[in-house]
């Protein structure tokens, strides 16, 4: 039976080392989360966020727009922020309005406050080699298996996923650590002939039981990190009673990459404030 990939428990120690960090700081970090509309996941996720600010010592403010909010307002709001002193990284909340590009607000951000790792300057750091303020969820993956010994290095890498928000960046990352790197999407044609090769595989996509014992390998690491609701219950991509079975380790859905996202968005933060002085 696979090992769990405990993120609840590796984002807890990392929450007490960043607690210490801004106990002693000089200045204290402050994280502003931009939320627009009602939807009740996204407002349930900034509160998460906020929580785990206050437990760590950061400031926080939380920016409630209305849903019919025009861009130009939207990025008004983030001129603001860029140019407030108590504010050290933003992150706005996803998924926008269709009205709104999100392309155009997350350049908006200036690169040094933006503590999600989604503008270009960011994005194209990583390419080069140089990780400056990283991707949150592609972060915490990667701190959630060097917490636990999992090293890229000569490894086979399969992600199921091919947004800016997950795939693109930890291919990348993944790459910048000497693995040898695929990544598909749900929609790639015959999957399974992709992710039997995979010694670590990352899943995204945002179908519920897409992953099947039959489809890797005995000893792959596997990480779970699509969020679906079936019957109110929130489940990943991975079968994880047959997965488990073969996998050497695995992510439960939910204590998985979720609070280690919201760990890498703290230190994110932490970091962004040192970089200020």
């Amino acid at each position: 039976m696979a090992t769990i990939l405990d993120g609840k428990a590796v984002s807890a120690k990392i929450r007490v080392k960043l607690k210490r960090q801004v106990s002693t700081a000089s200045v204290r970090p402050g994280l502003a989360a931009i939320l627009v509309g009602d939807n009740p996941s996204s407002r349930m996720y900034v509160d998460l966020k906020e929580k785990a600010c206050d437990e760590v010592g950061i400031y926080s403010e939380k920016h409630a727009l209305p849903s019919d909010v025009s861009e130009d307002e939207l990025i008004g709001v983030i001129e603001r922020l860029n140019d407030d002193q108590r504010i050290h990284g933003m992150l706005i909340q996803m998924p926008l309005p269709k009205s709104i590009s999100t392309k155009d607000v997350v350049s908006a951000i200036a690169p040094r406050k933006d503590v999600d790792g989604f503008h270009p300057c960011n994005n194209g750091a990583v390419m080069d080699g140089e990780e400056r303020l990283v991707s949150a969820t592609p972060k915490g993956i990667i701190m959630l298996l060097e917490e636990y010994g999992i090293g890229f290095e000569g490894k086979n890498v399969v992600i199921v996923n091919h947004t800016i928000v997950l795939g693109r960046p930890l291919a990348m990352l993944a790459m910048n650590r000497n693995a040898t790197v695929t990544v598909c999407n749900h929609k790639t044609g015959d999957l399974r002939k992709h992710t039997l090769g995979a010694d670590i595989l990352v899943s995204g996509a945002g179908v519920p039981k897409l992953i099947k014992a039959d489809m890797i390998q005995e000893g792959c690491v596997v990480v779970d990190a699509g969020i679906s609701l079936v019957d109110g219950k929130t489940v990943g991509d991975v079968d994880f009673e047959g997965v488990a079975k073969k996998a050497s380790h695995i992510t439960p859905v939910p204590g998985g990459v979720g609070p280690m996202t919201i760990a890498a968005l703290l230190e994110n933060t932490v970091l962004a404030a040192k970089n200020s002085r």
